[in-house]
């Protein structure tokens, strides 16, 4: 079997054990009546596997630099979730984090995989986005990316309790995913591998619609 069909047939197992897995933690428990994020990103999962040929025959910095930037930024949203799970925080959080987790989990995974495959570390960056041409190309430290919450801030979220707590992961979470969706759509125009692109492009749809989840639900069941 070809290296791009293993990987293929990787992510399709991977997708459906994801889904399970979700439907599982989630049950009966829904953000609304619409369209869950979950199934945003499972609907282009398929496509985020080109054949071998259609790639470039190397990465360029932008490749490279988006997964490893991204990677670091997912870490951390999985960090969050993992602070809020199975914790009395109400219904709507606790879905809305199994989702973030699940999908996020898969995501750097595959990062992680194609970085190795392409030679490159999959350690943590001291400095990233200079494939966006921040700072001239020199880009920032990784500890200020735009969107990740401070050592302090996740240190407040592991100690809230009840419904601040669950508001409290929504505001960091919502405030995660506009510096995601900034990288992302970066992302989607500067790299070159298709599947890099395509990722960046699903990452895009689905953290634009839980943001708007978020804000449904930081303005009614866990408005101030």
């Amino acid at each position: 079997m070809s290296r791009g069909g293993s990987r293929r047939q990787f992510l399709a197992r991977a997708t459906g054990v994801s889904a399970a897995l979700a439907s599982a933690a989630i049950g009966a428990i829904s953000i609304d009546q619409g369209e869950r994020a979950t199934n945003l990103f499972a609907s282009d999962a398929a496509s985020l596997f080109p054949s071998d040929a259609a790639e470039p025959t190397s990465p360029t910095d932008a490749d490279v630099g988006f997964c490893a930037d991204m990677t670091v930024h997912h870490v951390q949203a999985l960090a969050m979730c993992q602070r809020v799970l199975g914790r009395p925080t109400g219904d709507p959080v606790q879905a809305a984090a199994a989702e973030v987790l699940q999908t996020q989990a898969i995501e750097v995974g595959m990062m992680r995989a194609w970085l190795a495959d392409w030679g490159m570390s999959t350690a943590s960056p001291e400095r990233s986005m200079g494939w966006m041409g921040m700072h001239d190309g020199h880009g920032m430290l990784t500890t200020m990316m735009p969107g990740l919450a401070t050592d302090e801030e996740m240190r407040h979220l592991a100690v809230a309790g009840g419904s601040e707590q669950g508001r409290l992961w929504l505001e960091l979470m919502r405030a995660h995913h506009v510096g995601g969706v900034a990288m992302a759509t970066a992302g989607a125009e500067l790299a070159s591998a298709a599947k890099v692109r395509r990722l960046a492009s699903v990452q895009v749809r689905v953290q634009t619609y839980e943001i708007d989840q978020y804000d449904q639900l930081l303005a009614t069941s866990y408005s101030r």
